[in-house]
């Protein structure tokens, strides 16, 4: 094939041709070592107003990953077409080699290749040009992975045993290989103290699951111990990640531990408490377990911090890794101190910029009585004949102290005119401060939400410690496919190891100091559910809560502020060892007088939504400002724009360029107006113009005896064309397909209309193309 031959080939067919044979050709199995048009990146969802869509234009897209085993990348290779340069598409290929952390980047045009070479030794050149036949081979590429991450020879063999694999081809997301491979690398370099970052809805139990499974297969653990800490969580696990173990895995049940099994999963409650016959942990060996992993070991508290470390204390010989959410610490516990710093950390940020985590809209909410205040009447009585305390009571004491009906009246009825103005089937949180005002809640929603609560006794249902029927429904309510319970009330049980996929709103009538609690509820709502159209969620924020989103260090790096006290508290019994001990422990543990009071009027006195969006920040735009800007941004100026379009053979192909963007023109219309086209949509949104509807424009074409050039029937199917533009608009007319519809059909068939009456393809396409011009003309 000559060069100019070549310089006309797509690049799926330089790939093809050229690039794929020269990689294969070196050595590289076809089938398990090349992974090609691989996703690393979805994009980040945009969230505006109640619209969302995904921003395509910050996708992450490599054309090869080269893999020395399943989720071992060690190589990106980018290609080109042949009329850029051979490294035109490196530094792209760098990009693709930083997120993956891996040495090697290429780049070819079907040429040759470009090579960049992170683990170059001293004296060669880390970049350098290599011919189509002397792309390196498997054995070379693994030579420079191991130099680069300090894996020696007799280390190899752990580092590569294979992943688990379920034959249903899933490839573990870029950060989760990468966490995995770390804790694999270390344990191989000898390492026991370890704690991966990972942020809710990540993915950590398929992570843990795979570290497991690979350290257990090479024999480098043969008894594991998962620690946990909601009962919930453990039998999620058992049913669901960990279910490839099988017959050599169990649950420790009934205080005891069963020494016929390979994998155990515990709460760590029920394996300690205050007394020595309570340490069930002791019953075995030390050296009984050979790797513990303890999930959420940020607990937060000094009972429950001496909990887990007292059961890895014991078995200190094991290798032992710790999995948090929140790396900012507390003044009790320092996962950080014990463990050493993260060896790998995966952000709530990162997540959302990656596209892989949901972003949210928050609304916050002021009531008057909590932003200034209330003191009650000398002498004035609750409800229950009890006199008031005199003194001013503010938003700390709602609910807690000071019980007003008609606030928790006002919440319930500002939440259920949000689901009624979006959907009131979405799944719904709301956090209470105990499970009294949860109760009082569960009422007042069923009050506020009319018909819907009448329908369906579970539309609402307190999901509590203490409540058989709640917690009896919490499967239903996290089941993507169950439509009922839609809404739940709870004070602590939901905070951690829920998967609520579904979540799309999470109301905090709740105080919340601690940042640990903070993110660990906004978890409940990161996940990205494509097949329910969950792409964001909503957190209603009465008690000023997301407040902490304007803390500097809010998924900043970890800080230690680990500050033990002498008196520190053992940790309190849990009688049947399920992990619901904090919800009742919390809220009956210290006895408070309430007051319940009835007469006194609330209003709310400020609402304000802001969006945490894919940059980090918390933006105020609308979804038509975000528009704008981004139009802006691709086009430049209306000149820019109209050549463009004017220019475009098709102009879906414009269309799609925004949609990259996350701009979708029919959400943009349901702000503007559905009868404006796409051009009039966005020449007023993005430059000023006064929009005209696609009515009026087909009508303004049939004004200037247009078709007088034409035949009978040429202006036949123009005119129909037409019609259909100002229906359906520009890209309906566009798509051969419509001469199959009505009224074309009566004037023939397509071959019949595009050969018979206008001559051909070519003409008929020049008819379109002129007829478009004529469409789109400015008023001058």
């Amino acid at each position: 094939m000559d060069s100019n031959e070549k310089k006309e080939l797509s690049e799926s067919d330089i790939k093809a041709k050229f690039i794929t044979p020269a990689i294969v050709q070196a050595g590289w199995d076809e089938m398990t070592q090349l992974r090609r048009e691989v996703t690393l990146t979805p994009g980040p969802v945009v969230v505006r107003g109640n619209l969302s869509s995904r921003n395509k234009k910050k996708k992450k897209f490599a054309d090869y990953v080269l893999q020395k085993e399943k989720g071992v990348p060690v190589a990106v290779v980018e290609a080109k077409e042949n009329n850029y340069t051979i490294s035109h598409g490196l530094q792209q290929a760098l990009g693709y080699a930083d997120i993956l952390e891996v040495p090697c980047a290429f780049s070819s045009n079907g040429d040759g290749f470009a090579s960049h070479n992170k683990a170059a030794a001293e004296g060669e050149d880390t970049e350098t040009e290599l011919g189509l036949d002397a792309f390196p081979s498997p054995a070379e590429l693994w030579a420079r992975y191991k130099r680069f991450r300090g894996i020696t020879e007799d280390q190899e063999a752990l580092v590569t045993e294979p992943y688990h694999d379920d034959g249903s081809n899933k490839e573990p997301r870029y950060y989760q290989a990468e966490a995995i491979n770390r804790v694999i690398e270390k344990v191989a370099q000898g390492e026991k103290r370890l704690l991966l970052v990972m942020a809710t809805g990540t993915g950590k139990t398929y992570t843990t699951f795979q570290i497991i499974y690979r350290l257990w297969k090479a024999k480098k653990a043969k008894r594991i111990l998962f620690l946990v800490d909601r009962n919930i969580l453990a039998d999620q696990t058992l049913v669901n990640d960990f279910k490839p173990f099988g017959s050599v895995m169990t649950k420790i049940r009934n205080r005891k531990i069963d020494p016929s099994y390979e994998v155990y999963l515990g709460l760590y409650q029920a394996l300690t408490g205050p007394d020595e016959e309570d340490k069930i942990f002791k019953s075995v060996k030390r050296d009984f377990f050979d790797l513990i992993v303890i999930d959420e070991c940020h607990r937060g508290s000094a009972n429950d911090d001496s909990a887990w470390k007292e059961i890895l204390e014991y078995f200190n010989g094991a290798i032992q890794l710790g999995m948090t959410a929140t790396p900012k610490e507390t003044k009790y516990a320092s996962n950080i101190t014990y463990f050493g710093e993260p060896i790998y950390t995966y952000s709530l940020k990162q997540g959302i910029q990656d596209g892989f985590l949901a972003p949210y809209k928050v609304v916050r909410i002021d009531i008057d009585k909590d932003i200034h205040g209330w003191t009650p009447p000398p002498g004035m009585k609750d409800d229950l004949g009890n006199e008031i305390e005199q003194r001013e009571y503010n938003q700390i004491d709602m609910d807690r102290i000071l019980v007003l009906n008609q606030r928790t009246k006002l919440v319930a009825e500002r939440v259920m005119k949000l689901l009624n103005a979006t959907d009131p089937f979405q799944k719904t949180i709301i956090f209470c401060e105990d499970i009294d005002h949860a109760e009082r809640m569960r009422k007042a929603i069923v009050n506020a939400s009319g018909p819907l609560a009448k329908a369906n006794s579970k539309y609402v249902m307190r999901i509590t410690g203490d409540s058989i029927e709640g917690k009896a429904e919490l499967d239903n309510f996290i089941d993507p496919e169950s439509r009922y319970p839609v809404i739940a009330t709870t004070s602590e049980l939901l905070t951690t190891g829920v998967d609520a996929k579904t979540c799309k709103l999470i109301v905090l009538d709740k105080t919340i100091n601690s940042m640990t609690t903070f993110k660990q509820i906004v978890g409940r709502g990161t996940r990205i559910e494509e097949s329910q159209n969950k792409y964001f969620f909503t957190i209603m924020d009465f008690k000023k809560a997301t407040e902490l989103f304007k803390d500097p260090d809010f998924d900043g790096e970890p800080v230690v502020i680990y500050e033990p006290e002498d008196d520190d508290d053992p940790v309190p019994p849990d009688p049947e060892g399920d992990g619901e001990e904090d919800e009742a422990g919390s809220e009956e543990g210290e006895i408070i007088r309430k007051y319940h009071v009835g007469g006194v009027t609330v209003r709310i006195v400020a609402e304000r939504v802001e969006v945490y969006g894919e940059d980090g920040q918390m933006v105020t735009e609308s979804y038509r400002d975000y528009s704008r800007k981004n139009i802006r941004q691709e086009f430049g100026s209306l000149d820019d724009f109209l050549q463009k379009w004017n220019g475009s053979k098709k102009k879906a192909a414009i269309i799609e360029a925004l949609a990259e963007y996350g701009i979708e023109l029919p959400k943009l219309a349901k702000e503007v107006g559905t009868d404006y086209g796409d051009f009039d949509l966005i020449c007023h949104i993005a430059f000023d113009q006064p929009p005209l509807t696609r009515a009026e424009r087909a009508n303004n074409v049939k004004k200037r005896n247009y078709f007088t050039q034409y035949g009978d029937k040429a202006r036949a199917v123009l005119e129909a064309l037409l019609d259909k533009y100002a229906d359906e608009g520009i890209v309906s007319i566009e798509n051969n397909n419509v001469l199959k519809l009505d009224p074309f059909k009566r004037l023939g068939t397509p071959v019949e209309i595009i050969n018979g009456v206008f001559g051909g393809k070519a003409k008929y396409e020049a008819a379109l193309q002129a007829l478009e011009t004529e469409l789109f003309k400015q008023a001058s």
